[in-house]
């Protein structure tokens, strides 16, 4: 990734405080503005998986294990290499629990953002 300004909002439950963080980098490197704990472990989850998870392309249905995560959302804003990305984290179901994990060093490192409880 190039270029990239990602703001995050974490909500570990309904009722509580929501965590913001934001992400910016330039040239594949984080730079100043970065609130993250540990900016250049997110912009390597973006780098393996933004692209499938930001942009992800049309194909069949996913089969998903029916199991529930935790009641975290975090819900991530900004751009990719100019292109506009607004995407949602839930722990539902198995996939979107894989998701989550995934990008889980963009997600802040709070407990939730790991798939802790």
């Amino acid at each position: 990734m190039n270029e990239l300004d990602l703001a995050i909002r974490l909500r570990e439950d309904a009722d509580a405080p929501e965590y913001e963080f934001r992400l910016v980098a330039r040239d594949g490197h984080p730079v100043a503005g970065c609130t993250l704990p540990d900016p250049a472990a997110a912009l390597a989850a973006v780098e393996r998986f933004g692209e499938d998870i930001f942009f992800p392309r049309p194909g069949p249905p996913k089969l998903c294990t029916q199991q529930y995560g935790g009641p975290q959302v975090a819900v991530v804003t900004g751009a990719v290499n100019g292109r506009p990305v607004n995407v949602t984290f839930r722990r539902t179901d198995g996939c979107e629990i894989a998701r989550w994990r995934a990008m889980a060093p963009l997600l802040g490192g709070t407990p939730g953002s790991r798939g802790e409880t």
